[in-house]
């Protein structure tokens, strides 16, 4: 097939890379914007940028589409198929249309559960026990289009991190198989009443509350692991949980009972395993309390 790729984050490379794998005409390849990053602030590009550059397919990263002169060079491509993952831009109907077989999401959710911009860390922090992929066919509504394809995995104890890569790859087997037998696939529509939204993570929400239960502060761990992190501050200093567990204990919300970094919840105890201070690297807690650690009955805020 004659395929436009549109996709931002590491998430979405496998995808491009299996549609190439697979024999696949990827005539361009849309992504957002190179943005600042690292000390220097020099202008970054995505990750999707740089493989499609080392795959030697074309790049563009307009700003927006809305403008008509960027409808139009998107229909000239003269697309079979348009094929999207966690692009991050809206399609105005006339991209949606432009292919013929219009433009399909890969989505990190069985879809109508989680539609939006972090389906992964929402799941996980919710509890939910499996999560997936959704293959969709895109309409002008967020995440609302007919279903074609899913993918289930069990959630488990993994991070969002972990998460990510397994979806990302299953995600990409499963958008090459339904491109392989698209004729077959009946277009299955989502129940709106069965609806969740998984708005994009705000950075403020990753501080530990210790009034929660101990439960729900791990699966907080567990979704903001690698980004943005969880974390809790002590005398000043902010420190990340990078892996922690459940145990039991009770005191103080946030207080420290002993010297295995055991921390006391609303309800149950935290043990946290592995931790960071800023600007220093990832310590295992028995590395982290031999240096300057954190004392038995110390409170953490």
């Amino acid at each position: 097939m004659r395929i436009v790729f549109m996709g931002t984050p590491d998430f979405a490379v496998p995808t491009l890379e299996a549609l190439v794998h697979a024999a696949h005409e990827v005539v361009c390849v849309y992504t957002q914007p190179p943005r600042k990053a690292g000390r220097g602030k020099k202008l970054q590009p995505s990750p999707v940028q740089q493989a499609a550059e080392r795959l030697g397919i074309d790049v563009r990263h307009p700003v927006s589409l809305k403008p008509q002169e960027e409808k139009d060079a998107f229909a000239a491509l003269d697309a079979d198929v348009g094929v999207v993952a966690a692009y991050g831009l809206i399609l105005p109907q006339a991209v949606l249309d432009a292919p013929e077989h219009g433009c399909l999401n890969v989505h990190a959710s069985i879809l109508p559960r989680w539609r939006g911009a972090a389906p992964i860390q929402r799941a996980i922090l919710a509890g939910d026990t499996g999560t997936g992929v959704t293959i969709m066919q895109m309409e002008a509504g967020l995440d609302t289009g007919p279903m074609l394809a899913t993918v289930r995995t069990p959630i488990a104890d993994k991070t969002a991190g972990e998460l990510t890569d397994e979806l990302a790859r299953k995600g990409a087997q499963l958008m090459v198989g339904t491109l392989r037998d698209l004729a077959i696939h009946i277009p299955v529509e989502q129940d709106d009443a069965e609806a969740t939204h998984a708005p994009k993570i705000d950075k403020a929400e990753a501080r530990i509350d210790w009034k929660q239960d101990a439960v729900q502060v791990e699966r907080q761990v567990r979704a903001f692991t690698p980004w943005p992190g969880a974390f809790f501050e002590y005398e000043g200093e902010r420190v990340k949980v990078l892996a922690a567990e459940a145990t039991g204990g009770s005191g103080e919300p946030g207080t420290v009972l002993d010297d295995q970094l055991t921390v006391a919840c609303g309800s149950g105890a935290l043990r946290l395993t592995r931790v960071q201070r800023a600007g220093k690297p990832a310590m295992d807690m028995a590395d982290f309390q031999r240096g300057r650690g954190i004392e038995h009955g110390a409170r953490l805020t």
